[in-house]
């Protein structure tokens, strides 16, 4: 499930006003490698069948299918200036056993939250 903040659906919403014909608000992953990943958000006049959707104060939020698994957890903003980004946390580096037993992640090793924008 994506998540979405205030200032997003407020922004999505203000768009749809603009474009009523359109009023499904779609997310899909464009292109992803092992470096980024590039999502796109797109204004629809239906959810697809296989779509996963979600409603938010009256916005509806359909993310495509194959996509739904690698966005699950991420937050939808929105932020003058800079418009849409996608905020996901990215997984810590698996626990490396040393020679001790009871090792700990250490915090230099914890990757910080990764933000993603998306044009719009």
């Amino acid at each position: 499930m994506v998540i979405a903040t205030p200032a997003a659906i407020a922004k999505l919403a203000a768009l749809i006003a603009e474009h009523p014909e359109d009023p499904v608000v779609r997310l899909t992953i464009i292109h992803r490698d092992d470096e980024r990943i590039i999502f796109g958000i797109t204004l629809e006049a239906a959810a697809r069948p296989d779509d996963e959707v979600q409603e938010y104060g009256g916005v509806t939020i359909a993310t495509e299918a194959r996509s739904a698994a690698r966005m699950d957890g991420a937050t939808l903003d929105y932020r003058e200036p800079g418009g849409f980004r996608f905020i996901h946390l990215e997984p810590p580096p698996p626990l490396k056993r040393g020679p001790r037993s009871g090792s700990s992640i250490p915090i230099s090793s914890l990757r910080p939250l990764r933000s993603f924008s998306a044009s719009g």
